[in-house]
């Protein structure tokens, strides 16, 4: 049997994953900061969002 999990999804698909894997730390580094000077639901929401992200393509779930 055969591995088709390279062609599991579109090359654009996997270019905007890449991507998106690469500029999530900055992402979630200055929201951080951001969230320690200006402590407000939103940035807090936001930055548990980042970190979801970042877990899901890490564990290639997305």
């Amino acid at each position: 049997m055969r591995n088709f999990q390279k062609y599991k999804y579109r090359p654009w698909f996997q270019t905007f994953r890449k991507w998106s894997g690469q500029l999530i730390v900055p992402f979630i580094i200055f929201q951080f900061i951001r969230t320690l000077f200006l402590p407000t639901v939103f940035d807090v929401l936001l930055l548990a969002f980042f970190i979801v992200i970042a877990v899901a393509i890490w564990s290639e779930i997305i």
